[in-house]
């Protein structure tokens, strides 16, 4: 294989959440008496961390104080509703399982929540990934290389022999930060378009795609 390790970025890219996420905004903006978002405006507002999107989904001019109220609820309610209608994409865990067959290694670097992160992980890919980690206090949130540099510390790997996985214009920065090659993926939550506008220069449109690049 050309590559050690693979860190993969988890929503839009292994799993498909949007559909919690956005239940779970809407859950928070209809208890703090805001309009609700539709599923494709929730999909244009993530991919930098859950108080982001928040504060993205609140309406135009909230206040500091009421963006951490609807921010409170929304941790609390996806909490527990992080996996209702969450699922693996088509293709990723036979993906996963040839990839570890072949001796490459497996990390996850979120920008969710840690503990959603560490939830959804343990629920879908228990034993196959070797490191995972999401948002956490004091760490910068990607495009940062921060949480993949401790990816990279934590395993030993050498980042020449390490490439990143990820759905968003995000991710072609974090790996562009870290130094790291970048895979894109079309299946997520950004378009083939929005990639290639954003630099994206390798790209897959199904998980069986990765096996020759990595």
């Amino acid at each position: 294989m050309k590559y050690k390790l693979v860190i993969f970025d988890l929503d839009g890219t292994l799993l498909d959440t949007l559909e919690d996420l956005a239940d779970s905004t809407n859950y928070a903006l209809r208890t703090c008496g805001m309009p609700e978002r539709s599923i494709d405006e929730v999909c244009r507002f993530v991919g930098n961390g859950i108080h982001k999107l928040i504060e993205r989904a609140v309406p135009e001019g909230t206040d500091t104080a009421e963006i951490e109220k609807v921010f409170s609820e929304f941790k609390s309610y996806y909490a527990v509703h992080c996996n209702d209608k969450t699922k693996a994409y088509d293709g990723i865990l036979k993906l996963l399982y040839e990839l570890r067959q072949n001796s490459v290694r497996l990390a996850v670097v979120s920008n969710k929540a840690d503990f959603g992160v560490q939830t959804l992980c343990c629920q879908y890919f228990d034993g196959l990934l070797d490191f995972a980690v999401g948002e956490r206090e004091g760490i910068r949130r990607k495009p940062a290389p921060d949480s993949v540099n401790e990816v990279l510390r934590v395993l030993g790997i050498d980042r020449k022999d390490a490439v990143y996985v990820g759905d968003s214009d995000v991710d072609i920065e974090t790996a562009r930060n870290a130094g790291m090659d970048c895979i894109s993926v079309t299946w997520g939550f950004r378009s083939e378009t929005f990639l290639k506008e954003h630099g994206a220069d390798i790209l897959v449109n199904h998980p069986a795609d990765m096996l020759t690049l990595v």
